[in-house]
């Protein structure tokens, strides 16, 4: 799919993958639309990003805040052509720790928002692109889900992050079996250790190991790889049904 002229919503839009994504197909000629709950952010953001952008403030367990991001994305910016599932929470709670069992309600708070919210917003911008005009190869849009190496490599006290990552990769092929119909093909990335404002807050202490995980190059990844990558999937028609682990050759370690 061209890039140029087509809009994305983009999830978790206001910040770290999500803005640099953002950033990406805007100089690449597209429209955004930032969806997010920190309207501080998404305000911030739209401003940096220019007249190509809008924002909209919603939740993606939500089904009707959802819907109305998506309604109004096809009003405002003309149609829903891409959709980037960036929107998520960590996780660190162990199975059994010093205060007990792992709180169940934190483990469905996580799979909700990480593994629900992401199906969520999939599910609804697909019925939008199906309402496009199919291109040469008969594609009516691109859908990219975030996971993570967690979904692979989950390291101890990430039960839950891992099982609402793995979750995103397990539906993957049989998603883009569903929506192979409509000319949409749908694809995942499960990133390393990546220099978000989350992590660019820790301690070397804490930096350090992760790096030395790391094959190559020895860094953590930046915002903009994850753009790169995004794009490449939008412009690239024969892959479908993937899962891409973007991580520098990384295999996390129990701790």
């Amino acid at each position: 799919m061209d890039i140029t002229n087509k809009v994305a919503l983009i999830t978790g839009g206001a910040s770290g993958l999500g803005l640099a994504t953002a950033e990406l197909f805007i100089e690449s000629g597209a429209k955004v639309m930032l969806l997010d709950l920190n309207e501080d952010n998404a305000k911030a953001a739209t401003e940096k990003l220019g007249s190509n952008s809008s924002y909209v403030i919603a939740n993606v367990t939500d089904e009707s805040s959802v819907q109305d991001a998506v309604d109004r994305t096809v009003e405002d910016l003309g149609s829903l052509d891409i959709a980037v599932n960036c929107a998520g929470i960590g996780s660190a709670s162990k199975t059994v720790g010093r205060d007990g069992a792992h709180p169940l309600d934190y483990f469905k708070l996580v799979v909700d928002i990480n593994l629900i919210g992401t199906f969520n917003v999939l599910r609804l911008a697909a019925v939008a692109m199906g309402n496009n005009e199919p291109n040469a190869d008969g594609e009516c849009g691109v859908i990219i889900n975030t996971a993570s190496v967690a979904a692979f490599d989950g390291q101890m006290g990430q039960a839950a992050y891992s099982a609402s990552k793995g979750g995103v990769v397990g539906m993957t092929l049989p998603i883009a079996r569903d929506l192979a119909r409509m000319g949409i093909r749908i694809n995942t990335i499960a990133p390393g250790i990546f220099n978000t404002p989350l992590m660019n807050g820790a301690p070397d202490t804490v930096k350090n190991p992760l790096i030395e995980m790391v094959q190559f190059p020895k860094r953590l990844g930046h915002p903009e790889d994850f753009a790169s990558l995004t794009k490449h999937i939008v412009e690239n028609s024969y892959l479908n049904g993937e899962t891409i682990r973007l991580d520098g050759g990384i295999r996390m370690q129990p701790k």
